[in-house]
C-alpha cells in the first residue's frame, strides 16, 4: 500500500501542548498525514487551528460529533484510518468509544480514562471491533529503554530482586491551576482528571517499570498526599509494589519536586547486574555488572543493535547527536502506523510494529490508579491490583 495513513485528530488547538507534539511526531517518519479534526471546544480557535495546519476547512469541524458523522460521510477510501484523542481525560473514554465502534482506529493519550470500569468498557468494544489501539505511553520508546528491555529478557542481569522508579516534576508547586494556567485547571479537577500526579506521571513510572522487567504489579501498598492547600487532589504519591516473580519494588511521582522539570528515573538490581536510565538523558544506559567495572552504553552504537535490534530501529541517527522526546513518540506511531497498514492489507504485522502499548496496558494503568487510591484511603494497607 503505497499511500500515507490518514489521521484525525480530536484536541491540540491553539497554545496546546501535547496535540502539537502528537503531529510532529506523527508526521516525523512520512507514514501518516493529516487530513481532519476538531481542535478546539471553541469553534473558531478549531477552525483557525485548521487554516495554520493547511487542513480542508470542510473536514476542521467544530466538534468531535461533527467529525465523527463528516468523516462517515464520506467514501471509505477518503476518511480517516485513525483518531489522535489529544484531550483532557475524562473526554477519553466517550470519544475512543464512539470512534471505535464507527470503525476507526485509535491512539490515545494516556491515561486511557478515569476509571477502570471505562477502561475495561473499552477494552470490550476495542477487542469486539478489532480496532487497533495504541496509548501514548511514549516514554517505553526511547531505544534505551529498549535496550534495557532486551537485556533484562536475555538474562544478561540475571534474576531480578528490585525495581526502583521515580518521576519528579516541579510545576504544580504553586496553586498555578488557580492563577490562569488551562494545562493545569482540568488536570486538578478530578471529575475531570480522575487523579492528579498519580494518572499523570505515576501511570508513566508503573509502566516503564512493568515494560523493562516485563513483570507485572500484583499488589500495592500507596501513600497518596496533597501538598498545595485547598487543592482537591493528589501531588506526591509513594507506593511499595509487588510483582509477580517475586520482584519487590518502589515508586515515587511528584509534581511539586522544585527544582525538577520531567526527572523520569529508573533502576533495575538483579543478582547479577544492574541497570540506570534517566529520561532527561536518555541517550545513556548505565550497565553495572555484579564486581566489575560500570559500562555506559550510548544509542546509536555499533554494538546496541547487536544486543537489541529493536533499540536499533528505534534509532534514527548515529550516536553523538542526541535524540529525545518527540523521537520517542514518532516510534509509537511508525509501530502505530505499520499495525494500521498491515489491517488493511489483510497482513499480519511485523513483530516489531506490535512493540506499542495497547489498550491492556490502559487497563492496566487505570487498575493500577484504582488499586493505589484505594490503599491510600483505607490507611495505606495492601491492595491487589484488580487486573
Amino acid at each position: 500500500m503505497a499511500r500515507k495513513i490518514r489521521m484525525g485528530m480530536i484536541g491540540g488547538g491553539p497554545g496546546a501542548f501535547i496535540g502539537e507534539v502528537h503531529r510532529k511526531a506523527a508526521r516525523l517518519d512520512g507514514q501518516i498525514e493529516l487530513v481532519a479534526g476538531a481542535f478546539s471546544i471553541i469553534p473558531e480557535e478549531s477552525t483557525q487551528m485548521g487554516k495554520e495546519l493547511g487542513i480542508d476547512p470542510k473536514r476542521a469541524y467544530l466538534t468531535a460529533e461533527d467529525m465523527l458523522k463528516g468523516e462517515l460521510a464520506l467514501p471509505a477510501d477518503q476518511r480517516v484510518d485513525f483518531v489522535a484523542i489529544c484531550t483532557p481525560n475524562f473526554t477519553h473514554f466517550p470519544l475512543a468509544r464512539d470512534f471505535a465502534e464507527a470503525g476507526f482506529h485509535i491512539m490515545c493519550e494516556k491515561p486511557m480514562t478515569i476509571s477502570l470500569e471505562e477502561a475495561k468498557q473499552l477494552e470490550e468494544v476495542v477487542k469486539r471491533k478489532g480496532t487497533v489501539f495504541g496509548l501514548m505511553h511514549a516514554y517505553t520508546a526511547y531505544p534505551m529503554v529498549k535496550l534495557a528491555r532486551d537485556l533484562v529478557a536475555k538474562g544478561e542481569l540475571g534474576t531480578i530482586r528490585k525495581v526502583m522508579v521515580e518521576y519528579a516534576q516541579e510545576w504544580l508547586s504553586q496553586p498555578v491551576e488557580r492563577k490562569g494556567n488551562m494545562q493545569a485547571s482540568w488536570r486538578e479537577d478530578p471529575k475531570k482528571s480522575g487523579a492528579g500526579c498519580l494518572g499523570d506521571i505515576g501511570t508513566h513510572a508503573a509502566n516503564l517499570a512493568e515494560y523493562i522487567t516485563g513483570a507485572q504489579i500484583q499488589e500495592v501498598l500507596g501513600e497518596v498526599s496533597t501538598f498545595v492547600e485547598g487543592r482537591p487532589i493528589d501531588d506526591d504519591i509513594n507506593v511499595l509494589l509487588h510483582f509477580n516473580k517475586g520482584v519487590r519494588g518502589t515508586l515515587q511521582a511528584c509534581q511539586v519536586a522544585v527544582g525538577e522539570g520531567n526527572d523520569l528515573a529508573i533502576w533495575v538490581y538483579g543478582d547479577k547486574a544492574s541497570i540506570e536510565w534517566h529520561q532527561q538523558d536518555p541517550n545513556y544506559l548505565y550497565f553495572r555488572p555484579y564486581s566489575s567495572p560500570e559500562q555506559l552504553m550510548v544509542r546509536g552504537s555499533a554494538y546496541i543493535a547487536q544486543k537489541s535490534p529493536a533499540a536499533a530501529r528505534a534509532s534514527r541517527i548515529p550516536a553523538g547527536h542526541p535524540e529525545g522526546y518527540i523521537e520517542a513518540f514518532a516510534n509509537h506511531y511508525v509501530n502505530f502506523a505499520e499495525q494500521i497498514r498491515a489491517k488493511i492489507e489483510g497482513k499480519k504485522p511485523d513483530a516489531f510494529a506490535l512493540d506499542l502499548p495497547s489498550i491492556t496496558e490502559g487497563v492496566r494503568g487505570m487498575a493500577f490508579i484504582d488499586a493505589v487510591l484505594r490503599s491510600g484511603r483505607t490507611g495505606n494497607v495492601w491492595v491487589k491490583m484488580p487486573v
